[in-house]
């Protein structure tokens, strides 16, 4: 699908979809049994047990401030250990070793979402974003989920449970990696491993968003922590259509960045994403870093493009997604 016209159908349809189809699906906690044997991904060791000490992830924009560090650009052996402890709680969940699938298989998850509003008072510059700009979310992540704005379709959806307002200046701006954020996590998380917490707000050293990969014991830190200003309608320029929160979700649900490992190795362990040496801004058309075949997947959610020039995942991808909930999210 051509870029132009996918983005002007993406915006229509983000704005026209009503929330009355999630709210008449039924939570479903894990797709059926026969999917666990399909499309194997990728386990993200978890930070406090079984592989090495693994980062959750910051996207930053470009200009943000010389402090401003991805904790997720991953070292050699943080990605080999991730990937062992991975393939070996599989093999504990379905008593048997990986196996690779051609499809997602016709399995539907639908994810409650809960979203925690963090502000500094009652204000919009102070962080109180309005409602609709959060069903708006939930809208971009269920297109994107889809398939529907050009990319393969995945097996999730997203249904918005409630939306939780909290004021605490010590928790804003929310900052990564510090004692605050694990106090407000620690305080306001809800739900099981299957529930996606969502936490908005001012975030610091110019990063738009972080998440946590899944792991086999549940942490009070699991969730996506997401500029609110990059949601749909928001005020961070180039980055406030709710791709942020696309992208946030997918590291939620095991995927690398389309860049990580470079031009060599495994890259991002998706086969159908084309090797990349370092991520896109803005939107590069035909940009090409690596000799290997295809060009840099710079319309992938899992690059750091423009969200007008973002629209798609992959059928690796979708399969990888799907494997990692059945190992470690599904009940």
């Amino acid at each position: 699908m051509a870029l132009t016209s996918q983005v002007s159908w993406r915006k229509a349809a983000v704005t026209s979809m009503s929330l009355a189809m999630m709210a008449a699906t039924a939570l479903v906690g894990a797709a059926p049994v026969a999917a666990l044997a399909v499309g194997d991904c990728f386990e993200p060791a978890d930070a406090h047990s079984h592989a090495a000490e693994a980062p959750s992830h910051a996207k930053a924009r470009p200009g943000a401030a010389a402090g401003a560090h991805d904790p997720n650009h991953l070292t050699a052996a943080q990605v080999a250990a991730r990937e062992a402890d991975f393939a070996a709680a599989k093999r504990e969940r379905t008593g048997k070793a990986p196996m690779e699938g051609p499809s997602i298989a016709a399995a539907t998850v639908t994810i409650p979402v809960v979203v925690h509003v963090i502000r500094k008072d009652t204000t919009r510059a102070g962080g109180n974003i309005p409602d609709s700009m959060i069903t708006s979310q939930i809208n971009v992540l269920n297109q994107a989920y889809a398939g529907s704005t050009g990319g393969a379709p995945t097996a999730f959806q997203f249904q918005l449970q409630s939306i939780n307002r909290v004021t605490n200046t010590s928790w804003y701006p929310i900052v990564s990696g510090s004692s605050a954020e694990r106090s407000m996590k620690t305080s306001l998380r809800q739900g099981g491993k299957n529930t996606l917490n969502m936490y908005l707000g001012a975030l610091s050293g110019g990063l738009l968003g972080w998440a946590t990969f899944p792991q086999r014991n549940l942490s009070s830190m699991d969730g996506v922590v997401v500029l609110s200003e990059s949601l749909p309608g928001g005020t961070s320029a180039n980055y406030n259509q709710g791709d942020t929160g696309t992208h946030e979700v997918g590291h939620w649900l095991n995927l690398y960045h389309t860049f990580q490992g470079g031009c060599s190795g495994n890259g991002d362990y998706v086969s159908d994403t084309p090797a990349e040496a370092s991520p896109a801004y803005q939107c590069p058309t035909g940009r090409n870093t690596c000799s290997s075949t295809g060009v840099d997947p710079i319309h992938n959610f899992m690059d750091y493009t423009y969200d007008s020039c973002m629209y798609q995942f992959t059928t690796g991808q979708a399969s990888r997604m799907l494997s990692a909930w059945n190992t470690y999210r599904a009940s």
